[in-house]
């Protein structure tokens, strides 16, 4: 596998697009599109949480069917949830509308949205803008691009991710994006993701590779602690590389799976890197746990602390934060058998106090990247985690997410 410069159009036949409709101010685009001529098979997985946006339950609807799907159509600004049958209707009517001007069936056609939850969509916002959208799409880089960033909300960064593989003597090419910020825990959170390949690959083995892709990448996440109502992550193949299905307990399988995971490992990064808010990307492992959960109910625990968070954000290594997050977790553990070291510094061992150089200390802590073990010298098991600090302004764009 060879990364290379991202956008989602890479892969052969794939189109893309983003405009302004109207649903935010000040001209940013807001409303992107992603289609494939030849029909695509598509897998995905989904926010855990049982309130789930309208556009989201129509789309998984089509998706766990298997039906061929040849286009979907994001719109951030507003999420289209918790709104009744109305939001049923809207999105039902967007995507009739964009099958019509593709002229091909609605059922092929899947709606994403993410913004503001419990506000109806301006409709007439939105579809004023898909005929332009639709016939201005294109395949190069800056449809891309504009694609990427009509579907961002808080983010400050584009999140796009790419590589090329060479597989049963033909090349390959998948492509990732996403976009997320805020609301960002496991079981996914406030986070849209769009995978795209022209790699010849079934349904139900999308549905594996995606499935398993994500446990250990996009559900290690935390920013806040929350998780929203639309959130996904979406892999379409549309097979216009010409090469043979990629099939289960092959090798191809295993070198397609291993880059998607790579990618999705990026995007994940990416996202706890921007936080919102965030001036520091944290990575948390906890080593030696008992069991595979203690090691999850850990870290989880230690990635969604606020204290821990704001520690990080103020550079003071109060490490009993940390040991307070693992005893509170549910965790099976031995406190005095803990140690903690940040950034190569280590801070505690077998849970007390060691002398350490606070000065040296808060020099790791005012870099940008820190690495955050967490041995609880017990087992075998293991995990790890993403997360960032909580500065000022988290409060200052939650505050005011609405205005």
């Amino acid at each position: 596998m060879e990364k290379t410069d991202a956008y989602i159009t890479m892969p052969l036949g794939f189109e893309a697009n983003g405009v302004h409709s109207g649903l935010k101010k000040n001209g940013v685009v807001d409303l992107a599109f992603l289609y494939s001529k030849t029909p695509c098979n598509v897998a995905g997985v989904y926010t855990k949480n049982l309130v789930k946006g309208h556009s989201l339950v129509r789309s998984m609807n089509i998706i766990r069917e298997g039906k061929p799907v040849h286009a979907v159509l994001v719109n951030s600004g507003n999420a289209n949830a918790c709104v009744g049958d109305a939001g049923v209707q809207d999105t039902e009517h967007i995507a009739s509308k964009v099958a019509k001007l593709l002229h091909v069936d609605s059922s092929t056609i899947l709606h994403l949205s993410t913004g503001v939850i419990g506000t109806r969509m301006p409709m007439d916002t939105i579809t004023n803008a898909i005929p332009t959208l639709i016939q201005t799409a294109g395949n190069s880089e800056e449809k891309a691009h504009l694609a990427m960033r009509a579907m961002m909300t808080t983010d400050t960064e584009q999140k796009e991710v790419a590589a090329e593989l060479t597989l049963h003597g033909k090349e390959i090419s998948l492509a990732g994006m996403a976009k997320g910020s805020g609301m960002i825990h496991p079981n996914l959170a406030t986070m849209i993701s769009l995978f795209t390949t022209d790699a010849n690959i079934s349904h139900d083995t999308l549905q594996k590779m995606i499935s398993n892709a994500v446990i250990d990448t996009f559900n290690r996440v935390s920013v806040d602690g929350d998780t929203s109502v639309c959130d996904s992550v979406i892999i379409f193949a549309n097979g216009a590389a010409d090469a043979p299905e990629i099939k289960e307990g092959t090798e191809e399988y295993d070198v397609f799976f291993n880059a998607l995971h790579d990618l999705c490992f990026d995007l994940a990064r990416s996202i706890a890197a921007d936080g919102e808010g965030a001036t520091k990307c944290l990575e948390v492992e906890v080593l030696h746990a008992l069991s595979d959960n203690d090691a999850y109910l850990a870290v989880v625990s230690v990635c969604r602390s606020p204290l821990v968070k704001t520690m990080f954000f103020g550079c003071d290594a109060n490490w009993g934060r940390i040991m307070t997050a693992i005893g509170y977790s549910g965790a099976n553990f031995d406190p005095n058998k803990v140690t903690i070291t940040i950034g190569g510094v280590q801070l505690c061992e077998n849970g007390s106090m060691i002398g350490f150089d606070e000065a040296l200390a808060k020099e790791v802590l005012e870099e940008k990247d820190i690495h955050v073990i967490i041995d609880l010298n017990q087992g075998d098991a293991h995990d790890r985690m993403f997360t960032c600090d909580y500065s000022y302004d988290y409060v200052k764009i939650n505050g005011s997410y609405r205005s």
